[in-house]
């Protein structure tokens, strides 16, 4: 057997391993990179679910100070009072309580809104658009009645 060979088998060998003990440390890092990235991304989850809570918990302090400070107004005897006769319409005895009914009640914001999109014409739509269409092409200021279709 040549020496040449001899050798040209044990650096194969060799090389062998070394590919081997490569493949082996590259998926060794591989698990640990997979493993430790969902762990990272549970880490980086809870970091923002501590934020919100502790968000959460901030508002409820507010409003807990918010409720204190209402159950405080109540304990004051003059503000039960107050509070009484703007919401119960409580008198005292001898006095007289007048409640002004309008004759229109006030129009809400619905209504007012209706009103606004309400059409101005009787017409059909397709005659509007019709008309429209005639006014702009002859450029009148004003439309005059529509043609009978």
């Amino acid at each position: 057997m040549p020496v040449s060979s001899w050798r040209s088998r044990v650096s194969a060998a060799s090389a062998n391993q070394r590919t081997k003990r490569i493949l082996i440390l590259l998926s060794i890092l591989a698990f640990l990179v997979a493993v430790s990235g969902s762990t990272v991304a549970g880490y980086v989850n809870q970091r923002s679910e501590i934020a919100a809570m502790r968000e959460q918990v901030r508002e409820q302090q507010r409003r807990v100070a918010q409720l204190h400070a209402d159950m405080l107004r109540w304990q004051d005897p003059a503000y039960v009072e107050q509070q009484a006769r703007e919401r119960l319409k409580f008198v005292r005895v001898g006095e007289r309580s007048y409640t002004v009914i309008d004759a229109q009640p006030p129009r809400t914001v619905t209504e007012v809104s209706v009103d606004m999109a309400a059409p101005t014409s009787q017409l059909p739509w397709y005659a509007t658009v019709w008309e429209s269409a005639r006014v702009a092409d002859a450029g009148v200021a004003a439309p005059g009645p529509a043609p009978a279709p």
